[in-house]
């Protein structure tokens, strides 16, 4: 017998197009004018991808080439529809959502992010999320204001 005849061909082919759906969070869907167009640029790359897939003649490579795009255009578009563009604030006084504040650490160490939405957060590149513990101790509190994380003083140097 064949292997194009046997069932093990698509029972593989099915676990590796039947992607889990991404973990959405609970909280509320915050979001930046920066990330609302990342959301937006990252739906169009996964709609493009998942556009590219469909024309693969060999079904089997079809699917499984179109399971990631088509699981990332499920996760952006529900994003994206559950999007809550936070304006820019006008005043620095306090932290808050979209505020890039400084602080330094009992250590010495000064660090500076902008507080964004959980799909913008890249701790790397300078930004975390609203919802991580670091954010969540310095939002509301001001220049001078000291923030106990742990055990770890952390004092707000400048807010932008």
């Amino acid at each position: 017998m064949s292997v194009a005849f046997t069932k093990e061909d698509s029972a593989e082919t099915a676990s590796e197009t039947l992607l889990p759906d991404r973990p959405i969070s609970a909280e509320p869907n915050l979001v930046t004018e920066a990330g609302l167009l990342a959301l937006q640029s990252q739906l169009a790359q996964a709609r493009d991808a998942y556009n590219a897939a469909s024309t693969i003649e060999d079904v089997n490579e079809r699917r499984r080439q179109s399971a990631v795009p088509f699981r990332d255009l499920r996760y952006f578009t529900d994003r994206l529809r559950t999007a809550q563009v936070v304006p820019n604030r006008a005043s620095t006084d306090t932290v808050a959502f979209g505020s890039t504040v400084s602080f330094s650490r009992d250590d010495g160490r000064v660090q500076k992010y902008r507080i964004v939405g959980e799909d913008e957060a890249d701790p790397k590149a300078g930004s975390i999320s609203y919802v991580s513990p670091v954010a969540r101790m310095l939002i509301g509190k001001a220049i001078g204001d000291v923030v106990t994380l742990g055990d770890r003083e952390l004092e707000i140097i400048a807010i932008s």
